[in-house]
């Protein structure tokens, strides 16, 4: 009867052992096949960009050029072969992470099977353990009929205390893995849906710059005087804005002790959830830099994502100017305010105390929607920081 039981075992092993390397080899194909798929896409991607780099270089090459509507012309037409190819790389990053998704997901399955067969070996050597705990030495060796099978009984017992220690070091190491697989899973889908997020964004940004090009030609008339004649105005527009800010800033400095609410700490987070920047501060590709130096940072951001407020502060000024440019700005401790450009909607007044993540308002920038300006090629946040009424580089203030 012992040596049935263990010819047993060594049947379940034996077993057990084959249908796991059979599943793992099915596994270790599937792998390849998916590993090869997204190998394939970050080569299509690396090809996405480079392109993405020529259109770029001609769109600095333009900016160096004389200004004119031909050139202005010239760099949108890049702008949107850019932003197509944009459109083709988000695509294909989420192809990408659709296979790195299925490829975690069958490591997952993988472990999970792993982890079964061990549990299903680890019973069958408890049982066996627990069957020779209950005979004593003399009991085995009766029941064996030599004597090299009473000590092979033996050893194989110890054997068998080894294996389990062994077994169960491997469940808790693929356990381990196991669940890191599945954060790793976690973390893929949130880039999924962020990837998806920024592809209908880059949409409105292509629609926004085609717009841009026909309200141009519309304004313009193809008539390289109106063209000088529309973005000197920008030029005067942007200069007056700049100048009533500084100057309300410099009154509302002086009054702010005897406001009823103090500010806090002038510490700022972002105003909007998204992170990318379409154009920096006194940025070298600035379309517009022959007329004024970009004060801010531009944060791509969908049409009507709520703005809040980075720190405690006071409404300085909410100019609502219909289908032109609408700005917020808001005055903060320790000398800095901020500016929010393109507001589609107001959520607060002139004078207004706001708090640190209270909504005061919301993203525009279409072109042809309320708040937009003239500059404007789709929708994003302009966001400045001003210290003593100065511009000077959000960057350096934002976490």
């Amino acid at each position: 009867m012992q040596k049935n039981s263990f010819k047993n075992l060594n049947r379940i092993l034996v077993l057990s052992l084959m249908f796991f390397f059979l599943f793992t080899a099915a596994g270790v194909n599937a792998a390849i096949s998916i590993e090869k798929q997204i190998e394939d896409k970050k080569t299509e991607i690396n090809q996405i960009k480079k392109k993405i780099a020529t259109y770029q270089d001609n769109i600095k090459k333009k900016q160096t050029e004389a200004a004119s509507l031909k050139n202005q012309l010239s760099v949108i037409d890049n702008q949107i072969a850019k932003t197509n190819l944009d459109l083709k790389a988000t695509e294909t990053e989420i192809e990408q992470i659709k296979l790195e998704t299925r490829e975690i997901e069958l490591q997952i399955i993988a472990a999970g099977d792993a982890i079964s067969n061990k549990r299903v070996n680890l019973s069958s050597v408890l049982q066996e353990i627990h069957e020779n705990d209950q005979k004593n030495e003399l009991h085995i060796f009766l029941l064996n009929d030599t004597m090299s099978e009473f000590y092979n009984q033996i050893e194989f017992t110890k054997d068998l205390q080894v294996s389990l220690q062994q077994t169960l070091g491997e469940l808790k190491t693929q356990k381990d893995t196991l669940d890191d697989k599945r954060v790793e899973l976690d973390q893929k889908e949130e880039e999924f849906v962020n990837l998806k997020d920024d592809l209908n964004l880059r949409k409105d940004e292509l629609n926004g710059q085609s717009t841009f090009k026909d309200n141009l030609l519309v304004q313009t008339k193809n008539s390289e005087q109106k063209y000088n004649e529309l973005y000197w105005q920008a030029k005067r527009d942007q200069d007056a804005v700049s100048a009533n800010i500084v100057a309300l800033e410099k009154a509302a400095r002086g009054t702010l002790s005897s406001k009823p609410k103090q500010l806090g700490s002038s510490d700022l987070n972002w105003p909007v959830p998204q992170r990318r920047i379409t154009t920096r501060f006194h940025d070298p590709g600035y379309p517009f830099r022959y007329l004024f130096e970009h004060p801010a940072i531009d944060i791509a951001s969908p049409q009507g994502t709520v703005i809040r407020a980075p720190a405690d502060g006071y409404v300085l000024k909410a100019r609502n100017a219909g289908m032109g440019y609408s700005y917020i700005s808001l005055i903060h401790a320790n000398g800095v305010s901020t500016v929010y450009g393109h507001i589609s909607k107001f959520l607060v007044g002139n004078d207004d105390f706001v708090a640190r993540g209270d909504p005061i308002g919301k993203v525009g920038g279409m072109p042809g929607t309320p708040g937009a300006g003239r500059l404007t090629t789709g929708p994003h946040l302009h966001f400045e920081v001003r210290l003593n009424g100065i511009p000077v580089n959000p960057l350096n203030y934002l976490p």
